[in-house]
């Protein structure tokens, strides 16, 4: 499949009309922020249950598709994770769109964690970054998927599975993956609702047919379906890109953090099922998160983190100038990125301060 090819609605560094989004591509992209919440501040509260709730979980061996090449395992206490957002179209996701034979994962985080878990930075991949992708092992064949220049990152989980999709991240960043989640956002949805909802505050109306949201300026309480739409709105925010829509996303995680760790599930064992029964159903992860005991293990060592240490960046990108619909990585501000990850350190603010990716304007919309 050509990269002209791929998907529709795409990055546009101009106001001209774009072609119409397909909801695969909108919403999914809310599951992989759930994951991000989840996995930040600790979790669901998932080891109450084991059980019952190990059979949720799906998990894949990642360790074993990728093999030996691979950036050295830095074993000093801090934790790079993928994070990825599912748009299968099986069981209850059907309703979204019509199930096309092949997933892609338009949405992409690494979730650091520095060695003390005492902060952590997220580093959004906008789904278009055209890249150098390796040759990758396929999750469905033996078959080996050959390299590509000037592929779309999104289509490495495309034509390999999640395996391809971390070696991706590995051959682009130089850091290895400790772990791997995948969000499937039906799931997502049912998490928002246990949870109560998540509280947003809009600067700004934001009315918005095409992700059917319409909330007036002031604070909202959004369940499940219109938190979906919210971090599907392009209307209202900047050009109407999907960099816009990211800066969204990223407002919307760092509330529903903070209303992770208000709920008081503890004091509710009927709560605190329903959530964990969502979060295990709502996530597929690499085999050593691959059981509740493991990943309540893996998330209890976060449970510090507010969204007050948690710092949110998109990878430094400009625009195409042979494809406005594309962009490029900026390859010296996005080797200050990963080398701030890689040396668990903070990112610097000049590391984004010229991308593409920093010009969404997200703050006039939310707070």
């Amino acid at each position: 499949m050509s990269e002209q090819s791929r998907g529709t609605g795409r990055i546009r560094g101009t106001g001209s009309r774009r072609r119409k989004p397909t909801r695969r591509h909108r919403a999914k992209v809310i599951a992989a922020w759930t994951v991000a919440g989840v996995v930040v501040v600790g979790g669901a509260g998932l080891g109450y249950a084991y059980m019952a709730l190990d059979g949720n979980l799906s998990s894949i061996d990642i360790d074993a598709k990728l093999g030996t090449d691979r950036p050295d395992d830095v074993d000093d206490g801090s934790q790079d994770i993928l994070v990825l957002g599912s748009d299968s179209r099986s069981g209850d996701n059907g309703k979204y769109g019509k199930d096309e034979g092949a997933a892609r994962s338009d949405t992409a985080m690494v979730v650091h964690v520095d060695k003390g878990h005492k902060s952590a930075s997220v580093v959004s991949i906008p789904r278009d970054t055209l890249i150098e992708r390796p040759a990758c092992a396929s999750d469905t064949t033996d078959e080996t998927v050959p390299a590509e220049h000037r592929a779309m990152f999104n289509t490495a989980y495309e034509v390999g599975g999640p395996a391809c999709a971390v070696k991706t991240v590995e051959s682009m960043s130089g850091i290895r993956m400790d772990h791997y989640l995948e969000v499937d956002f039906t799931g997502f949805k049912k998490l928002i609702d246990e949870l109560g909802g998540v509280e947003i505050t809009t600067k700004t109306a934001i009315d918005d047919s095409k992700s059917h949201l319409d909330l007036e300026p002031g604070t909202h309480t959004l369940n499940g379906e219109e938190s979906l739409g919210l971090v599907r709105t392009r209307k209202s925010v900047g050009d109407g890109s999907d960099l816009g829509r990211i800066q969204l996303q990223q407002a919307f995680i760092k509330a529903l953090i903070d209303q992770t760790k208000s709920v008081g599930v503890f004091s509710s064992p009927k709560k605190l099922y329903g959530l964990a029964d969502a979060a295990t159903k709502a996530v597929t992860t690499d085999s050593g998160l691959g059981s509740v005991k493991k990943l309540t293990g893996f998330a209890g060592g976060l449970k510090g983190l507010g969204a007050d240490n948690v710092h949110m960046v998109t990878l430094p990108v400009e625009y195409d100038p042979a494809d406005p619909n594309r962009v490029l990585p900026q390859e010296k501000a996005g080797r200050q990125v990963w080398a701030a990850l890689k040396n668990d350190r903070p990112i610097p603010a000049s590391a984004t301060e010229k991308s593409a990716g920093d010009k969404g304007d997200a703050d006039k919309v939310v707070e």
